[in-house]
């Protein structure tokens, strides 16, 4: 799927905040204008809501048949009210939101030793559990690459040294690309980097 063009950045950031407005505040907005071929191609994406800088929700979807658009459309509505971890957006929240959408490569398999951190997000997998984080979630939290994994591991509610006992691990990269402001230009449309 990757790389993306600032423009198709564009059009999935303003995308992602017209359904919002369009949902939250129940009402109806004008349509976009076409949507860009390249947005038609499947693409797993997470969308990823901050209020005052703190997370305020992030859904996504891994493996999809749909096209990008409508999965960035779909992540950005769950995202505002269907996280399990946060109250839903309310349409005084709106305006406060900042999106940041992760586009995201084909997923393969890695060792513990070739995971970057800044580059590579993480998919580990047992049995029926399975986790994922972000390739940005590890700058943020300043995590080395083991605590990386072991963090993965906790997501899938696996004990954190599961990769050493079978546990499958999967790295993927991510197209990442956020809003400066609330309805404003996007900062950056950079590929395979956090």
């Amino acid at each position: 799927m990757l790389p993306l063009s600032e423009a198709d950045c564009q059009f999935l950031i303003r995308l992602a905040r017209r359904e919002l407005e369009e949902k939250v505040l129940s009402k109806p907005l004008p349509a976009l204008g076409e949507i860009p071929s390249s947005l038609e191609r499947p693409s797993g994406a997470f969308v990823t809501l901050h209020e005052g800088g703190a997370l305020r929700g992030c859904i996504g979807r891994v493996e999809t048949v749909a096209p990008l658009h409508r999965t960035v459309r779909e992540c950005a509505l769950s995202a505002a009210v269907h996280d399990p971890r946060f109250d839903p957006v309310r349409p005084e929240d709106v305006a406060n939101l900042h999106i940041e959408i992760s586009v995201l490569s084909s997923f393969q398999e890695i060792q513990p030793g070739e995971i970057e951190v800044g580059r590579h997000g993480l998919l580990v997998s047992h049995g029926e559990r399975r986790g994922l984080l972000l390739p940005q979630v590890a700058v943020e939290w300043k995590w080395n690459s083991i605590r990386f994994l072991e963090e993965t591991c906790v997501k899938a509610e696996l004990p954190p040294n599961a990769w050493k006992h079978g546990a499958r691990i999967q790295a993927f990269t991510a197209q990442i690309f956020v809003e400066k402001e609330p309805k404003e230009r996007i900062v950056g449309c950079e590929n395979d980097r956090i």
